[in-house]
């Protein structure tokens, strides 16, 4: 019943098809954006951009090879955003994926500081305050859930984007990896079987995963400990202080009483 989308970057063209059909599915708007002498356009994700393509120049023996990759939510199964959320905007949805409900998103953004991909955003919705709410690709939530394929995979012209159900991807993703290692590309890899609990967006690597800018070890521990030990002192700390606020309350009264009756 695990859904998930397997990207294979050896079939990717950076058409941008995917790009484009995120903004339009999910009602983005364009960015106005520099040319900083690369291709990658726009040059990060944003408020308004939950999936880009990002380029890289490599070298293969004597080649130069061009490899892109489309850059968006990992959907991880054991999620360090979902785990440092305090209100339960960021959750995990049944089919596998991780679901955002903004209305839920008190702008805390945690999440921007605990994902290991780097992957959320804080859009500005107050701008007396500065007080945002998170964004990020949802796995087209509204898609997924009602049966039909997520807006990226369908547009995808070449089959780079496969969705579907996550043990018959992760075998195709092996399959394909033997099959470019025959081919010469022996660094070739199959990326987030097992990663964080297992990613809801894997990707068939042509080459290291450093290469394209991914953790070999995406690091948790820290948001475990956000979620054991910091949330709850805060919790114990903040009842200590309302608790300190009304000793204190009758401490005043009682003084003020024995100052009326001298």
């Amino acid at each position: 019943m695990t859904k998930a989308m397997l990207i294979d970057v050896s079939k990717c063209t950076a058409c941008r098809a995917c790009q484009v059909a995120c903004k339009q599915w999910n009602d983005l708007p364009g960015e106005v954006t520099v040319c900083l002498g690369c291709y990658d356009n726009p040059p990060d994700l944003s408020p308004d951009t939950w999936n880009r393509i990002a380029f890289w120049e490599i070298e293969r023996g004597n080649d130069l090879a061009w490899v892109f990759r489309p850059v968006r939510c990992m959907h991880c199964a054991d999620a360090p955003c979902v785990q440092v959320c305090p209100t339960g905007a960021l959750h995990r949805n049944e089919l596998g994926f991780t679901a955002l409900d903004q209305s839920k998103c008190n702008g805390c953004g945690y999440c921007t500081q605990f994902c290991p991909y780097d992957i959320p955003r804080l859009s500005e919705q107050d701008v007396f305050t500065g007080k945002g709410k998170a964004t990020k690709c949802t796995f087209c939530q509204d898609r997924a859930t009602n049966g039909l394929v997520p807006a990226c995979a369908q547009a995808c012209p070449t089959g780079c984007i496969q969705y579907g159900e996550r043990d018959e991807l992760i075998a195709k993703g092996k399959a394909r990896v033997e099959a470019l290692q025959a081919q010469g590309l022996a660094d070739a890899n199959l990326y987030g079987e097992n990663l964080l609990g297992g990613l809801g967006m894997m990707y068939v690597l042509t080459d290291r995963p450093g290469v394209f800018d991914l953790p070999e070890r995406p690091a948790e521990g820290l948001s475990n400990f956000w979620q054991k030990i910091v949330q709850p002192l805060g919790s114990v700390a903040f009842g200590a202080t309302i608790l300190g606020i009304i000793g204190a309350f009758f401490v005043i009264r009682r003084n003020i009483r024995m100052e009326e009756v001298q």
